[in-house]
């Protein structure tokens, strides 16, 4: 073989390389596609930090589009509760919004172990056409309380870590991001140029020509006094019972996730001064179905008798005080059960299957829930089972036996972490069930009647007494 031979071999096999490593290394979209406009606005009111995301996507590649990626560092994505995505059109109040599909991809990992979500557009994206997206996403547990401890006079401060400059695997043409906190108290910030400040808002940017995956880290050091509830489990049992009502019990596990608490606790302090224990909380709201009844709040003592119930047409509202107040690092675990009405949450479908129709989540506001389990308890006789829930969980069935049960009761059990808030959205579970085996309790009681009844009867005709002897 010759040396030109050898040369044009060489060059060959380099050219497939490079293309090998660039499709290897970054996926299609990013070469495709541009973002002309980015606006970035975060809410720090809450310990639940939310982040709004206005998109103005244009394909300038030659092939049509139909994805775009959102790019996270590996600390945001594992705190990411919620992800949702919609293509927007019109202006203000005239704006519509279409929803749109968003999922993690299998993507490799881009710099700096960047992960990704895709967003699937209802249609392509055309050469040198532009679509606007609005991007919801959420965090949790990304506040960092400092200092870690403080005093029951003292005010929280907390640290957020983020970018002055949005993450994105396309170059942005313009952008800003826009932080508000809860007041206007902030120790310090990271300065990048342009940086404004006014009362509670700060303001990023605007940044020009930014190249792909841009960042520019920053730290917020402001004061947040809400309550900083987090559910460290919660076990939610929905018992379906055909004879009219759905009976709901639920297990808490509370923890005030703050700058924990030092010193000791003075009860006098913190009912006399207004600033005391300005971090802590003493009660929360839940927000339960309307037409309850039978509504109890007990702990391990027993029951609280300090919560109010107000209800209406559209909802219930159930406040709740633990025995003592919640300051950093305490922790507390009661059970809220209540009954609601079957008719409002049990339907039956065309072929005759049954399926509820509930809310998934916690109800109590604003909080975070770290792991949990909903068990939807069917009928006994119930068959083939399955659920329907808006986002991923973890599904499995176990069997529960109770009072008068024969075969035991399918529970349709669902897990899932890092709930907020916005995972109350409604959930089905199907099942088959023939109303046959609404009369085994009725009968095995009758049967168990019958038979102690016979029992008595053939009791009061023995005669148990000691016989005399005749004598000869």
């Amino acid at each position: 073989m010759g040396a030109m031979a050898i040369l044009r071999l060489a060059l060959v096999f380099s050219i497939l390389t490079s293309f090998s490593l660039l499709a290897g290394s970054s996926p299609s979209p990013l070469t495709e596609l541009q973002i002309v406009t980015a606006e970035r606005r975060i809410d720090l009111t809450s310990h639940i930090v939310k982040v709004f995301l206005t998109l103005k996507v244009e394909n300038i590649g030659e092939a049509s589009a139909s994805e775009v990626l959102l790019a996270y560092s590996p600390t945001e994505a594992d705190r990411l509760a919620v992800v949702k995505a919609a293509a927007s059109a019109g202006k203000k109040k005239k704006k519509s919004y279409l929803p749109l599909d968003v999922k993690p991809t299998d993507l490799p990992d881009g710099p700096n172990g960047t992960k990704y979500y895709l967003i699937h557009l209802l249609k392509p994206l055309g050469k040198g056409e532009a679509i606007s997206l609005e991007v919801l996403y959420i965090l949790t547990h990304s506040l960092e309380p400092f200092p870690v401890e403080i005093s029951q006079s003292e005010s929280q401060l907390v640290y957020y870590r983020d970018s002055a400059k949005i993450l994105s695997p396309y170059p942005i043409k313009q952008q800003a991001t826009f932080l508000k906190t809860p007041s206007s108290r902030v120790e310090s910030f990271t300065r990048v140029v342009p940086t404004d400040r006014a009362n509670t808002e700060l303001k990023y940017g605007p940044y020009e020509e930014q190249p792909p995956f841009s960042y520019s880290p920053i730290i917020v050091h402001f004061e947040n006094n809400k309550a900083f509830a987090v559910v460290e489990e919660l076990v939610r049992e929905i018992e379906i019972s055909h004879w009219g009502s759905i009976q709901v019990t639920e297990h808490y596990k509370l923890v005030h996730a703050g700058a924990r608490h030092k010193g000791a606790f003075s009860r006098v302090e913190y009912q006399s001064r207004p600033n005391s224990g300005v971090s802590s909380f003493k009660n929360l709201l839940a927000e339960l179905p309307p037409r309850v009844h039978s509504v109890y709040y007990r702990d391990n003592i027993g029951n609280i008798s300090s919560s109010r119930l107000r209800t209406n047409f559209k909802k219930s509202e159930l406040l709740i005080e633990p025995r003592y107040p919640l300051f950093g690092g305490w922790k507390s675990t009661f059970v809220i059960g209540y009954g609601v009405p079957l008719e409002d949450f049990l339907f039956e479908a065309a072929d005759g299957t049954r399926y509820l129709n509930y809310s998934f989540g916690c109800p109590l506001a604003e909080t975070v829930v770290d792991k949990l389990t909903v068990k939807v308890v069917l009928p006994e006789g119930s068959k083939n089972p399955s659920a329907v829930v808006p986002f991923p969980v973890e599904q499995r069935t176990e069997r529960k036996y109770s009072y008068l049960d024969v075969v035991g009761r399918t529970v349709v059990v669902l897990e899932k972490s890092n709930v907020v808030p916005e995972h109350n959205s409604p959930f089905q579970v199907y099942y088959q069930f023939s109303p046959i085996y609404m009369l085994a309790e009725p009968l095995m009681l009758t049967s168990v009647f019958f038979l102690f009844f016979m029992a008595c009867v053939t009791y009061l005709h023995l005669d148990f007494s000691i016989s005399k002897i005749k004598q000869t």
